[in-house]
């Protein structure tokens, strides 16, 4: 019988070899440490990787891989640069305005409620959330969980330190979301650094969780997980998804980022829409 022949004119290959070697790593990850980055999109990932090899001068995500699997300790310093996270107080102020005048005066008909920031990183919207809540006097009557599956943004996350210089967006932001108040009454500053009132956090709970991997977290009145679900395809965004709406309670309210939504999940008729543009739902 004659050989076969592959038609170079029609043949593709499945992928790059970057591509390729990029999935490697993903599931090598996967497999050792538990961090599953293999539904993440292949733009933001690819981003990532990128940005990590440049970092540790490696060529190749496989050389990357090979330090990745013989030391935790290497896995531990670039696996903050895997992980996509922002960094503003307060971000996008009109959001947070929705919130004081749309969810605020719900949640004022609770003897006590509980918030869960998901992927929260470094703590800003936490913290955020807490100045929400100290200035409309329901700090003491809620349960804020703060989690996301980087142990070192936790850590950052409880101390409540940040860089000074981010504090003018910061203010900003603050000013636009309807503050009350100064800003830096909520914070101290020294050597180019601020640090945050601990008594903000007085009733926040720190907890590592995945929303790759784990379940639901909690029963809140309020959810946040904002700017989290475009760095995942279609399919985890739906598993997250299903996560979050197990976890909302009944007339809860849900607040995505911008360029995300409920409208095309399997959980889509459980929300009702209360904003559009910010992307805030109710649970029904």
């Amino acid at each position: 019988m004659p050989a076969h022949k592959l038609d170079s004119a029609t043949f593709q290959p499945f992928e790059t070899d970057f591509g390729i070697e990029r999935e490697l790593l993903l599931q090598g990850i996967r497999l050792k440490y538990g961090y599953d980055f293999t539904n993440y999109t292949e733009s933001s990932m690819n981003r990532q990787v990128e940005a990590v090899l440049k970092k540790t001068n490696f060529k190749t995500p496989l050389e990357l891989l090979d330090r990745v699997l013989k030391q935790r300790t290497f896995f531990d310093q670039i696996l903050p640069q895997l992980l996509i996270s922002t960094s503003e107080m307060f971000r996008d102020g009109a959001f947070f305005r929705l919130l004081r005048n749309q969810v605020i005066p719900v949640l004022k008909t609770f003897p006590t409620f509980t918030i869960w920031s998901a992927g929260c990183g470094t703590g800003e919207e936490v913290y955020s959330l807490a100045i929400l809540l100290e200035e409309e006097g329901l700090l003491d009557r809620a349960t804020l969980f703060a989690t996301d599956v980087n142990p070192k943004s936790l850590r950052s996350a409880k101390d409540g330190i940040f860089p000074a210089d981010q504090m003018k967006v910061n203010t900003r932001n603050y000013v636009e979301a309807g503050g009350l108040t100064a800003l830096n009454r909520y914070y101290s500053s020294d050597y180019g650094l601020i640090k945050m009132n601990k008594e903000l956090m007085r009733n926040t709970v720190f907890s590592e969780h995945n929303l790759v991997t784990d379940h639901v977290f909690a029963e809140a009145q309020l959810i946040l997980c904002r700017n989290v679900l475009i760095y995942f395809n279609r399919a985890l965004q739906d598993r997250a998804l299903s996560i979050l709406a197990g976890s909302l309670a009944r007339g809860g309210f849900l607040g995505l980022g911008s360029h995300e939504s409920v409208r095309y999940s399997p959980f889509a008729s459980r929300f009702e829409v209360v904003d559009e543009k910010w992307r805030l739902f109710r649970g029904n």
